[in-house]
């Protein structure tokens, strides 16, 4: 199982405790956002995350390959940085 946390008005340790308590309930990773990003960008890092997963199960290689797709979109690092995943990769 996989969680996704983006935003919102959890900052600092809230993001790591809350991210934890997901682990802990049973989810394999967690991916964040360390900030709140844009939908738009968030929207299109998300679909091409989960295109790029369906083709390599390693989720911090889909990650970071989302991450570079996004780039070409939104090359500001504030669209695309924040996010970062916890736990198993695959």
């Amino acid at each position: 199982m996989l969680a996704i946390l983006v935003g919102g008005e959890i900052t600092g340790d809230g993001v790591v405790g809350l991210s934890r308590s997901l682990l802990t309930a049973g989810a394999e990773s967690v991916i964040v956002s360390l900030w709140a990003v844009d939908d738009s960008s968030t929207s299109d890092l998300m679909v091409e995350f989960y295109q790029q997963l369906q083709q390599n199960p390693d989720k911090a290689k889909a990650l970071r390959q989302a991450m570079l797709s996004t780039m070409k979109k939104h090359p500001h690092p504030i669209h695309w940085a924040a996010f970062t995943l916890i736990g198993n990769a695959e």
